[in-house]
């Protein structure tokens, strides 16, 4: 019999059963149900169920098409086998508005068509006006290579032009900018960054860790400037199937003086601002994905004048963690990420810290003392065990609170002693699987052997009894290619890394969906499809539980439901 019959018959003896019992058999009122699915719950208690019932933004219940008969709605979806499950959490993502002087680089797959954008923004601002870009990734274009002076020079000769890599850990500059910015032959590497030259010995153009070194000579954008992008953005992550984000560098700087704010602030090109996101909330909150911000340190001073710490807000828009700034490294697309052994044919050379053990002993103090959690970037995994030392000896001092500390990307795998005192101590890994994927030629070129084969663990950690949350730190944003690499550990290229550190599926999906709520102290709220939680839910086209490894990135989000209402529908 067919789950359509089933649930035709099943409504018929419900209709029967009211008509000789009276109103005591009558149906509860709800806004939406959900049937004739593969329901995937992450919930232990019912990890499989056909139906979801929900009211008033929450799930009231879960179960087979029997549920059916107690409940009337004024929208039922029948999913015809589908998947449902919950919304998947990002706890590591970038939105970044984009001002009008900037060119949307993130689908570019040549060096001659970043030329064309360039060269049309530059026409279209004038002589002289500064040209700005996000998203440029070398894998990605047809080149195979990165962006040069000369590139820029070719393209934009009248104007200085700095184009941010996606990642955001370096920056390529034009010959206008880099005089501009006073950086020729001489021009010693600034403190935590590197800048790249040429065969000649001049600066090529690219900067890395040290974006600033431009984008501080950028004039500010007018205020509003950048809300319609900025809205787009955070919208564009429900096609996705993304219903809550980590937003990972927010500053405070643009609140008042004396209450955490930074005198002259302004206007941020680069950085969001917790007042902006507040202000967009407050507007179009039931319409956009639920939103956690971290915070980037703003000093002990500015921080203790801040009047609120992780945990503030309500469960549209609250505060989360400091992090990812100060940063304790760089990252490989450096390649600056600390590490224990020396990168790949390039004896003596270990990467460096971005910030000296010391402060981020001195912060993590700060920051315990003031009730805030930590999620600070680490990438090599020297740096992520001079990290988690510092988490464990702070958390030492003034034991007994759960402070769900984490460390931001856990990119290499730290030593066992690490994975230990991270296990011992609670202190998480907020990864991006997806790294192998989208960053597979950056990693064969500065690593190898075991630190290669290991490179985004997952498997040795979860044997460890450290606790993983995924995120995608923008590369690229999709769930899908994190959830590809953590069960397959293939790369782009095909090619299978470190099989050993691959996770079950179900695995995969509980670190993007009940653990990542973890994070925010949201487990009780979201992260399953449970009774009382909200009802954060997408519909897959595919159940990624069964589907063959080759179709998991083609598989289509065909609804998302954030708080009861579907935001999304394909």
């Amino acid at each position: 019999m067919s789950s359509r019959t089933i649930r035709t018959v099943l409504l018929s003896l419900a209709a029967l059963g009211s008509a000789i019992a009276g109103p005591v058999l009558a149906a509860e009122q709800a806004d939406l149900i959900f049937h004739d699915g593969k329901v995937v719950t992450m919930d232990p208690d019912r990890p499989d169920a056909s139906a979801v019932v929900v009211r008033d933004g929450k799930i009231v219940a879960v179960g087979g098409e029997e549920i059916l008969q107690d409940y009337r709605a004024p929208r039922t979806i029948d999913l015809n086998g589908r998947m449902l499950m919950p919304g998947f959490i990002d706890t590591h993502v970038h939105m970044i508005g984009q001002p009008r002087r900037a060119v949307d680089l993130s689908g570019a797959t040549s060096i001659a068509e970043i030329q064309r954008l360039v060269r049309a923004k530059a026409t279209e601002l004038g002589p002289g006006e500064w040209v700005t870009g996000y998203g440029w990734d070398e894998a990605r274009l047809a080149e195979k290579r990165n962006l040069t002076r000369d590139d820029l020079d070719a393209a934009a000769p009248g104007n200085p032009v700095a184009l941010t890599r996606a990642g955001s850990h370096s920056v390529a500059g034009n010959s206008r900018a880099l005089e501009l910015a006073g950086i020729d032959r001489n021009t010693p590497d600034p403190e935590h960054g590197l800048i790249e030259h040429d065969a000649k010995g001049e600066p090529n153009g690219i900067i890395r860790e040290r974006t600033d070194l431009y984008a501080r000579l950028v004039p500010p954008p007018e205020a509003g400037e950048m809300k319609p992008s900025f809205v787009a953005r955070l919208k564009a992550l429900l096609p996705l199937g993304v219903t809550s984000l980590m937003e990972a560098l927010t500053t405070i700087d643009d609140e008042p003086v004396g209450k955490g704010g930074l005198a002259g602030a302004g206007a941020r090109a680069t950085v969001p601002t917790y007042r902006q996101f507040r202000e967009i909330y407050a507007e179009q909150g039931e319409s956009l994905p639920r939103a956690t911000l971290y915070i980037a340190y703003p000093g002990a001073q500015r921080l203790r004048q801040f009047p609120y710490h992780t945990g503030h807000g309500d469960d549209r828009l609250k505060l989360g963690p400091i992090g990812e700034a100060p940063l304790a490294d760089g990252g490989f697309t450096g390649p600056t990420a600390w590490t224990i052994e020396d990168y790949k044919g390039m004896p003596g050379f270990h990467g460096r810290a971005a910030t000296s053990p010391g402060d981020l002993l001195a912060m993590a103090r700060v920051a315990r003392d003031l009730g805030w959690q930590m999620g600070i970037h680490a990438i090599g995994d020297a740096a992520i065990e001079a990290l988690v030392d510092i988490y464990a000896k702070v958390l030492d001092e003034k034991p007994g609170r759960d402070p769900r500390w984490f460390t931001g990307h856990l990119t290499m795998l730290p030593p066992e002693r690490t994975l230990s005192l991270m296990a011992s101590h609670g202190i998480w890994g907020a990864a991006q699987p997806n790294f192998l994927y989208n960053l597979e030629g950056r990693y064969n070129e500065t690593l190898e052997g075991k630190a290669l084969q290991h490179i985004n663990p997952v498997g040795t950690p979860l044997r460890w009894g450290v606790r993983m949350a995924f995120g995608s730190d923008n590369l690229p944003i999709g769930p899908l290619y994190g959830f590809y690499v953590a069960v397959t550990r293939k790369g782009e290229s095909g090619q299978v890394y470190g099989p050993d550190e691959a996770v079950s599926r179900i695995e995969a999906l509980r670190a993007y969906t009940q653990d990542a709520a973890y994070l925010s102290w949201d487990e009780n709220k979201k992260g399953s499809l449970t009774p009382g939680k909200f009802a954060d839910m997408v519909v897959l086209d595919h159940d990624l539980l069964t589907v063959p490894e080759d179709q998991i990135l083609s598989t289509k989000v065909d609804m998302t439901v954030v708080g009861g209402r579907i935001v999304y529908e394909r």
